[in-house]
């Protein structure tokens, strides 16, 4: 008589193999509704988090799986082993999202002058849901700032206004900043050209008038006031960038400001939801300025 051994089924082994494959599929679903559809930010980070909290309780049955296939040779070595390939991309992105949470300060706003940022054209709204920040941007953040990113700062061109504002659109684009507002590009006009001189032996105009009227101010006009970091001679655009991948939103504000024959340019990059650049505000603030570098490569000074 011949004697059949049957193995033991895992059952945590085959519900790992179940929840991994749904918060899996529920993550890039979610990626995929952020970066190509309507789903906001908040809404996606709150699936991302369940998401990944449903791929932890899979990794835990999946080690069950394992322990019982180690001891009784229970049938449960694949659907732990693939449950454990389903639960590394949730994982790993919630484990990026923590590591780089924890490494850099908690600031949402970064800009490369921190005495008086670039002011925004408009300034940006938009509905924080759970992801709640506080309001206004303190000179605590600032230090903080210059304490975590101490290399990013402002980039001085020895170029005309109208030069420099010519490579900061070319390299917008480049960087895939979509340009919603702009303000003050009047003043990278060339200069008009002097009027031709009078021709020798012509004679004068005799038809001027005597007295020439001085044009008044308005009762009651008062000069526009300009908020702090604005000139009336400066350039300033404001746009939207979104990383690669995720799409996650930042505003981005560009100023360009003409100073004794050199144009300095400055840059504000903030997260659009959260309050929590990541490090990726900074980074694209440091990769769109070596971009303009390279750009105007041969004009650029200290």
């Amino acid at each position: 008589m011949m004697i059949r051994y049957e193995r033991p089924t895992s059952h945590a082994a085959h519900w790992a193999r179940r929840i991994a494959r749904f918060a899996f599929g529920l993550f890039v679903a979610a990626l995929l509704a952020h970066r190509f559809g309507p789903l906001a930010t908040p809404n996606f980070a709150a699936l991302a988090v369940f998401s990944a909290g449903l791929a932890c309780l899979a990794v835990v049955l999946s080690v069950i799986g394992f322990i019982r296939f180690w001891q009784v040779a229970a049938v449960a070595g694949i659907a732990s082993f693939v449950a454990l390939l389903y639960a590394a991309v949730p994982l790993g992105f919630a484990g990026a999202a923590l590591i780089a949470y924890f490494r850099q300060p908690a600031i949402y706003d970064v800009s490369t002058d921190i005495d008086t940022p670039p002011p925004w054209i408009t300034p940006p709204d938009a509905s924080q849901g759970w992801l709640e920040r506080p309001g206004t941007v303190t000179a605590q953040d600032r230090k903080a700032q210059l304490a975590a990113y101490p290399a990013l700062s402002g980039r001085r061109y020895d170029g005309a206004l109208d030069r420099v504002f010519e490579g900061v659109k070319i390299v917008a684009e480049k960087q895939g900043i979509t340009i919603t507002a702009q303000e003050g590009a009047e003043n990278a006009q060339a200069e008009l050209p002097d009027l031709p001189a009078t021709p020798a032996g012509s004679a004068p105009n005799d038809s001027a008038p005597e007295e020439v009227p001085i044009p008044l101010s308005r009762p009651g006009a008062e000069p526009d006031i300009l908020p702090p970091g604005h000139r009336s001679t400066d350039i300033l655009l404001q746009g939207e960038w979104r990383t690669l991948i995720v799409g996650l939103r930042f505003d981005v504000l560009i100023r360009l400001r003409e100073e004794a024959e050199t144009t300095f340019v400055d840059m504000r990059v903030a997260s659009r939801y959260g309050a929590h650049e990541l490090g990726l505000g900074a980074g694209f603030a440091d990769r769109f300025l070596h971009a303009l570098d390279a750009e105007l490569l041969g004009i650029a000074g200290d």
